[in-house]
């Protein structure tokens, strides 16, 4: 087993929904620990950098435009192989697909917009959880003790 750090996105959902504190309550639960914890808004920039992989896709401007409703709560989670644990926890990231006690499954939306409306983003591995930590947190905003 290997002890990572991940980037964790509450998203506009879950703020509208206030399920932040439950699923939160989740994530500690499982034994994770938060190394780092703040809301924010997102700028155009940092959502184009985030989504690169979908940018220039004619559907970017919805997914931008919806993480721009609300602030998001961006989370640093260390624990062992929290990558993968917090992506089993989360489920599919279309909602429709999660299972029950899953917090997509739980929470997410059941509609059209079930793949971005879904909660949470988790990064999907270790280089990507450090990039994304680096995107989202200075240096001086995620603790270890």
């Amino acid at each position: 087993m290997a002890l990572e750090t991940t980037l964790i996105l509450f998203k506009p959902d879950a703020i509208q929904k206030r399920v932040t504190g439950t699923v939160l309550k989740r994530y500690e639960d499982a034994g994770f620990t938060i190394r780092g914890i703040k809301m924010m808004k997102l700028s155009d920039e940092i959502l184009a950098e985030h989504y690169s992989h979908i940018a220039d896709k004619p559907f970017f401007p919805d997914v931008r435009s919806f993480m721009q409703e609300t602030p998001v709560i961006a989370l640093a989670l260390e624990g062992e192989d929290v990558i993968s644990k917090v992506r089993d926890l989360l489920g599919p990231t279309d909602s429709t697909q999660a299972a029950p006690g899953t917090i997509r499954g739980d929470f997410g939306f059941k509609d059209a917009d079930a793949k971005m409306r879904n909660v949470c983003h988790a990064s999907d591995s270790p280089e990507a959880a450090a990039a994304e930590i680096k995107r989202f947190f200075g240096d001086d905003e995620v603790f270890s003790f």
